[in-house]
């Protein structure tokens, strides 16, 4: 069943991916249906089920996303049309009358684990992290008696009939995640002048100063790189592609032109969009299932373009080619 106005997101409810998904206006018109991974979320659009999917994508202390930058390298292409930024705090749910000293066992997100090893060093040594499919999921299974504990939002506690034992956790300051809204491949979104646009590019052979030639038709075009990883592809090692941010939007002379530079000397380029950068700010705590603002999803500031790299000079210098080819230079 095809649907225009569903969305989906990586579940169950009570995950950040919600609290983000519903600082977009849109969410409160839109049917939201939760998945229980990223690529379960990102398959309902392939299949035409959903219009879009909130995923995450990177986080500031733990980085990529892996399996969301995975599934967006692979598979039928998808169209990332919008992110937003969400600042992430975790609380340690219990089940009600639990204490510090009677945890014994704790879950949560895979990513969640680097962002808060400190307090757990700190505060619960001897306790046994075992991973979950989502903070969430691990809060579910908390309520189950699985384990004794779960690091999740604060806002999920109710949904899990779960207490916020201690709150506020995180061990590094002012640690966000960004999700991005995908959706099947149409026009990118209009260009604002504070865009971002992503990419895949793959290797056409292994050689000294491959990637060095790839990052060179940025450079040399003055396009800043916001992000680039590599991830292997799956057909042996040493074989890998690289997931790429970079400032622009694919309309911007500079960025374009140096997407075409890639497409020749590349062996594949996957183009995943440009579309608006978004603000920081939004906590996770504003951002609850109970209704939040859309600041997180707000234009970003507005890309830098350094001397000889605006869309004039790139108009100038191709006039100014075509006057030498015709003679009047």
């Amino acid at each position: 069943m095809r649907s225009a106005t569903r969305y989906t997101y990586l579940g169950p409810e009570g995950t950040f991916t919600e609290a983000a998904l519903r600082t977009l206006p849109e969410a409160a018109t839109r049917e939201l249906v939760p998945m229980v991974s990223v690529p379960a979320a990102l398959d309902a659009v392939r299949s035409g089920e959903a219009a879009a999917a909130l995923v995450p994508i990177e986080n500031s202390v733990e980085g990529g996303v892996t399996a969301t930058l995975d599934e967006l390298s692979t598979g039928e292409p998808l169209m990332i049309y919008r992110e937003v930024l969400l600042e992430i705090a975790f609380a340690l749910l219990v089940r009600p009358g639990t204490r510090l000293t009677d945890i014994k066992t704790v879950t949560g997100h895979p990513v969640a684990q680097p962002q808060v090893r400190k307090w757990l060093a700190a505060n619960l040594p001897d306790a046994v992290w075992e991973s979950s499919a989502s903070n969430a999921d691990g809060a579910r299974l908390v309520r189950e008696g699985r384990y004794d504990a779960a690091f999740a939002g604060e806002f999920a506690a109710a949904t899990y009939g779960l207490e916020p034992l201690v709150t506020g956790i995180h061990d590094a300051e002012n640690a966000e995640t960004r999700f991005v809204l995908v959706g099947r491949p149409a026009r990118p979104a209009a260009r604002t002048g504070a865009d971002r646009t992503s990419l895949v590019m793959w290797q056409r052979d292994d050689h000294p100063g491959a990637l060095l030639e790839y990052l060179q038709e940025f450079a040399v075009r003055g396009v800043n790189l916001m992000r680039i990883e590599s991830r292997p592809t799956g057909e042996g090692m040493g074989r890998y592609c690289f997931s790429v941010d970079c400032e622009g939007h694919i309309t911007d002379r500079r960025v374009a032109e140096a997407l075409m530079g890639l497409k020749r000397t590349c062996a594949e380029v996957r183009f995943l969009g440009s579309y608006p950068r978004a603000s920081a700010g939004t906590s996770a705590a504003g951002a609850s299932a109970a209704g939040a603002s859309a600041a997180g999803a707000g234009r970003g500031e507005r890309s830098d373009e350094r001397p000889g790299t605006t869309d004039g000079d790139f108009v100038a210098a191709a006039d100014w080619l075509a006057r030498c080819q015709d003679g009047r230079a």
